[in-house]
């Protein structure tokens, strides 16, 4: 008898599982490959969200070391605090006034600087307005987003701390801050600040 010869090629069978296997690695390519954007975008969102507040604590830090005892007037010539803080069950959370302003433009206004941290709608805000007395022009910048929770507390020269800074002197300033912020991303993050020259 002869020998049939063998037919080159695949079968059918042959086929389906090639395919079937080809299939198989597509998918968990595909899987690996979502799996790893949204790793980089989850870790590109936490950077942001550290790099905002690193910002928010660099300036916080400059703003407290540069705070002087000096009373302001609001725009209805009311003699308001130097320094006056509270915790963020209120949108304006913290005001002070600083020094070492910059002026490289040589601006008709003083080195002094009055600043504003507002809370609104789950975000941290930085005012800093023009003139130290009155309203006037200011310049709002938006820091931290998704807070939740801000918490301060400030002590005196005794060493006892304050959730909120109203001392009989209107010029006198908090030795030392600290805040508490929480957001939904990174929880809860505490910061201890110097005031002044923390004396």
């Amino acid at each position: 008898m002869r020998r049939s010869k063998a037919s080159g090629g695949f079968t059918l069978v042959e086929m389906l599982i090639a395919l079937t296997i080809f299939g198989m690695i597509t998918a968990g390519s595909v899987a690996l490959l979502s799996f790893s954007v949204r790793a980089q975008e989850m870790s590109d969102r936490q950077l942001a969200n550290l790099g905002a507040i690193r910002r928010a604590a660099a300036l916080l830090n400059a703003d407290f070391a540069q705070a002087i005892a000096r009373p302001w007037r609001d725009g209805d010539g009311q003699v308001q605090r130097a320094f006056y803080g509270a915790s963020g069950q209120e949108t304006r959370v913290l005001v002070l006034v600083r020094g070492g302003w910059d002026n490289p433009d040589a601006l008709p206004r003083a080195s002094l600087q009055r600043v504003e941290y507002r809370l609104q709608a789950g975000r941290l805000y930085r005012v800093g307005f023009t003139h130290v007395d009155g309203g006037g022009a200011a310049a709002v910048a938006p820091l931290i987003e998704d807070v939740q929770q801000l918490e301060l507390r400030f002590r005196d020269r005794d060493g006892a701390w304050h959730a909120v800074w109203e001392p009989a002197n209107p010029a006198e300033l908090p030795v030392a801050a600290e805040l508490t912020v929480t957001t939904g991303r990174m929880g809860p993050i505490r910061q201890m600040f110097l005031v002044g020259n923390g004396g």
